[in-house]
């Protein structure tokens, strides 16, 4: 009994080790792919900063695309998750869609956005997996349109613009890099912009009464 109790000890300590050097493997290479970029983003510099040999990093990833692959689906099941602890049935389907956009526009998601939108490599390697692994933001644009869905049901939002149409315009929003400059150059807050963005967009899609 006591034997057994040891090796079921050995196991959890080997499976903590094994989870916390991986998620060590996970923060590695999303700082390097935000420094480095898709391209220049290499096992080897990911190994050095975790402190392990290149082989242990693909005892947990096969290669460099299942690895940069893992850090965005960690990334969006982490957004989803911080969407969960904020957004209520109680919420409107408006205010459900403002505090999304909002969210989205956070400093943390907008780099992940941003190298989405400007990487035609990493475009690629997602349409590329697609049909074994869909993509990690399917479950974000999945919400979207149950959202709009809902608005629509309750007359919100106007009943004649298919719901794909109008998920497809709310996504053109997060789109970072074309409002940059108005909060570089303009000094715009950020909270200002999504405010805007979300003004245009809900007097679009808000169905006339």
């Amino acid at each position: 009994m006591e034997i057994s109790t040891t090796r079921t000890h050995t196991q959890t300590l080997k499976e903590k080790q094994r989870q916390e050097r991986e998620r060590l493997i996970l923060a590695a290479a999303e700082e390097v792919l935000y420094e480095n970029g898709y391209h220049d983003t290499s096992i080897d510099e990911i190994a050095a900063r975790v402190g392990v040999a290149k082989g242990t990093v693909y005892l947990h990833f096969s290669s460099k695309e299942d690895l940069i692959a893992a850090v965005f689906t960690a990334n969006f099941e982490r957004f989803l998750r911080a969407l969960d602890e904020v957004i209520t049935e109680t919420m409107t389907p408006r205010a459900q869609l403002e505090t999304i956009l909002a969210r989205m526009y956070e400093g943390y998601y907008v780099r992940l956005i941003q190298l989405l939108y400007n990487n035609a490599d990493l475009k690629k390697l997602f349409q590329a997996r697609k049909q074994q692994h869909p993509p990690p933001w399917d479950a974000l644009v999945s919400r979207v349109i149950a959202i709009l869905e809902a608005g629509k049901a309750r007359g919100d939002f106007d009943q004649h613009t298919p719901t794909k149409v109008m998920a497809s315009a709310f996504f053109c929003l997060l789109s970072p890099t074309s409002y940059e400059r108005l909060v570089i150059a303009e000094h715009m807050e950020v909270q200002a912009l999504v405010d805007y963005l979300g003004r245009i967009y809900f007097d679009g899609v808000t169905n006339a009464k």
